[in-house]
């Protein structure tokens, strides 16, 4: 919500909020899934790679999801298709 917000207002919050989350599902992690994505990310040992993306590979892995919706490549790299 805070990037949202802080990039493109509370307008655009508010979208996020009654359009789009309605018709998603938000994966919270639980804190072994962060762990891993934080070993992820030391392991890797790249200054581009965020513990987010890691936490992301590491929950879609555990789902059996193939596909990501993404802007970057860290996800192709690391085998998901990219939807576009």
């Amino acid at each position: 919500f805070a990037l949202v917000q802080n990039r493109l207002g509370i307008a655009a919050v508010r979208v996020l909020v009654e359009d789009i989350l309605p018709v998603i599902r938000v994966h919270w992690v639980a804190p072994e899934e962060h762990q891993a994505g934080v070993s992820a990310l030391l392991t890797a040992g790249r200054r581009n790679l965020s513990l987010v993306d890691c936490v992301s590979f590491h929950s879609i892995r555990r789902l059996g999801v193939s596909d990501a919706f993404a802007f970057d490549q860290d996800f192709a790299e690391q085998g998901f298709r990219l939807l576009e």
